[in-house]
């Protein structure tokens, strides 16, 4: 779920920065730069782990901060296909189930990849499972704030990059840049739980 990724940048020290520690201003900057950012193709960025390794810092004409080529480490959310993880419902939707995790909301279940038989009540707006048993059918909710757990089948990375005005115009609805798409294992631990009662 989390993994270490080592990456290089040019950090950007402003000058009322440098009566600290180097190793602590950069760690700042970088965290600044980074956490809770999707880094494209790498996944959502957590925090700094350690710095591996500081170059020389230079201080450019007309710039009164300094620039240090910096290699370090960086914790990131990037499961990897068919890891189970568990969350939340966050809500349901004709798309399908949205999941979160507290830190991380653009986890979508498909229709597809739900229990089957499924159908989504309009009236409710919750897909629900009609559970069959030796007594008839039974609908279990989705419903949100349960919990549930689910397998990773495939990932979407956007790349929202600023773009020039005229696909600026043509943008329409916006999209989040990470976004995991899922498969139920089970119909969820809350459900479960309310059936086994």
């Amino acid at each position: 779920m989390f993994v270490l990724v080592e990456m290089i940048d040019t950090v950007r020290i402003p000058p009322w920065n440098f009566q600290r520690q180097l190793n602590e201003a950069v760690a700042e900057e970088l965290n600044k730069k980074l956490a809770n950012k999707v880094v494209y193709n790498v996944g959502l960025c957590i925090c700094l782990y350690d710095v591996t390794k500081l170059e020389d810092s230079y201080i450019f004409p007309g710039d009164g901060a300094s620039h240090t080529k910096v290699h370090f480490r960086y914790v990131v959310f990037h499961p990897f296909l068919d890891e189970i993880l568990l969350g939340k419902i966050k809500y349901c939707s004709q798309e399908g189930v949205h999941v979160t995790m507290g830190f991380f909301d653009d986890i979508l279940i498909p229709p597809e990849s739900l229990q089957q038989p499924a159908k989504f009540d309009e009236a409710e707006q919750v897909w629900l499972w009609e559970y069959e048993t030796d007594e008839g059918a039974h609908d279990l909710y989705m419903d949100q704030g349960e919990d549930i757990r689910f397998r990773v089948t495939d990932e979407i990375f956007l790349d929202t990059s600023p773009t020039g005005p005229a696909a600026a115009a043509s943008v329409e609805k916006k999209e989040p840049p990470y976004t995991l798409i899922g498969t139920i294992c089970d119909p969820g631990l809350g459900l479960l739980s309310w059936w086994n009662s």
